[in-house]
């Protein structure tokens, strides 16, 4: 089957040969945890249950996964291999564990397999909901079809210039085409909900992670999100941890030297006071989250 779960498009059968995405037909995963490191209302108390897929249909330049969502030669840091009534387990495994939720970290590539692992998982006992955490990149289609095993989207809204996009995730529609998706994902949670215990049950939380010497695309990101309403709809959930350690450069030299430094506390709060100007609600973060140590280890 060719496959078209993402918006590249790239018409690959799996069966026989990795995609754009840098995966075959096999679901793999690099590490299971609960994450405490997630927003407040997704790590909760006890940790958010993660589930670190391997590949990615985006090919940012700076991405602290690398290691997973890029590889090396093929092969991905602590990758084992899933089948999806595996997958079904290892969320029940989670749920026994305390954690609150179901992470599906880079979860595209495997869309079909996962809900049939969710599906599984819910008629053996799973009751807790399940998180899409996406770098954005995603087609209106697939987010429609996960009505129904989809309770919270944590997505991305990387860019809003095509150039910074091309340059930085080789897609340069990524704004008009995460926009299209953050539509549909509103359209099927289009209120926060909580549980008794704080944590999100249902709703949308992007994220935007500030670059250094982006700022004014930032804020223009967050003015075209605030034209349509967007603020009164999902949490914003602005981020500081950039850290050029995993930047692997690119093809313009003057940005390239831009991404060679930490985000400065002037750019932060310049961000943070437009988003607040504009009536978004959600998370900020401390410049100290600027370090890799916060990326986890691979494997299990």
């Amino acid at each position: 089957m060719n496959c078209t779960l993402c918006p590249r498009n790239c018409g690959v059968d799996r069966s026989v040969k990795c995609g754009f995405c840098g995966v075959g037909e096999k679901i793999l995963v690099s590490r299971v945890m609960l994450h405490r490191w997630e927003e407040p209302c997704i790590s909760g108390r006890l940790g958010s249950g993660a589930v670190f897929f391997c590949g990615c249909p985006l090919k940012c330049v700076f991405c602290q996964n690398g290691e997973i969502s890029r590889g090396t030669g093929g092969t991905f840091a602590g990758q084992r291999e899933f089948t999806a009534v595996e997958l079904a387990d290892v969320f029940l495994h989670l749920q026994n564990a305390g954690a609150h939720n179901i992470n599906l970290v880079s979860p595209t590539q495997y869309t079909d397999d996962i809900m049939f692992a969710v599906a599984d998982a819910r008629n053996r006992g799973l009751t807790l909901p399940v998180v899409w955490n996406t770098g954005g990149y995603e087609k209106v289609r697939t987010i429609a079809k996960l009505r129904g095993t989809v309770d919270v989207f944590l997505t991305d809204m990387k860019y809003f210039s095509p150039d910074l996009s091309r340059e930085l995730s080789r897609a340069e529609d990524y704004f008009t085409t995460a926009m299209s998706a953050l539509r549909e994902m509103v359209r099927l949670c289009p209120t926060p909900v909580y549980g008794e215990d704080g944590t999100l049950r249902r709703g949308v939380i992007v994220r935007h992670l500030i670059l250094p010497g982006q700022r004014a695309d930032s804020c223009n990101l967050l003015r075209a999100m605030a034209e349509e309403g967007l603020q009164h709809h999902v949490l914003l959930s602005l981020m500081s941890q950039y850290t050029p350690d995993f930047f692997t450069g690119c093809n313009d030299p003057l940005l390239d030297k831009k991404m060679r430094r930490r985000v400065t506390t002037f750019e932060y709060n310049s961000v943070r006071d437009t988003a607040l100007e504009l009536g978004f609600d959600g998370f900020g973060q401390d410049t100290s989250s600027a370090n890799a140590e916060y990326t986890p280890s691979w494997g299990f």
